[in-house]
């Protein structure tokens, strides 16, 4: 399984297929905006900002399945990440990431690495390397600033030139 051979649609509803990022490292983030863990998105963005030049995705994926903390449609979405975060990266339309409903990405992961690898809460992370494999996930409590988190990120992007 490998992260470019899955397509979402964009907030705005336009085709997003992840193989247009093939040869780039991708974050997936499943988001909501009332979650504890929201203001994340401000560290997202700040890496968003830092490595986008050095070839990193940040895609935000908005998802209702916990705790219901993303009840908005995709236009309330899209407004409050840009208004109140000023979020600019990749976001997907809001869709399901566990159960019946689930995105195929999501499917594919839990066939692949069991169901342990897919989220129990709002803001996990999965970093994808430049080949689409799956290199590493984090719980929602792991900021996106923290050293060790940070360092896997500068890790895969060191061999990546523009």
């Amino acid at each position: 399984m490998r992260v470019h051979e899955f397509a979402f649609r964009s907030l705005q509803g336009a085709s997003m297929p992840l193989e247009r990022w093939s040869g780039q490292p991708i974050l997936l983030v499943n988001t909501a905006s009332e979650c504890g863990f929201t203001p994340q998105y401000t560290k997202l963005q700040a890496l968003w900002n830092e490595y986008r030049p050095a070839g990193l995705i940040v895609l935000g994926v908005p998802c209702n399945d916990f705790g219901a903390q993303e009840p908005g449609d995709n236009e309330s979405i899209s407004d409050f990440c840009t208004s109140r975060f000023q979020a600019t990266f990749p976001m997907t339309q809001k869709l399901s990431i566990i159960g019946r409903e689930a995105h195929p990405l999501f499917i594919a992961m839990r066939e692949e690495y069991t169901s342990d690898i897919l989220p129990n809460w709002n803001f996990f992370k999965y970093l994808f390397g430049r080949d689409g494999n799956l290199l590493h996930h984090w719980p929602s409590n792991v900021e996106p600033d923290e050293p060790g988190f940070r360092h896997e990120i500068e890790r895969n992007l060191g061999s990546w030139t523009l």
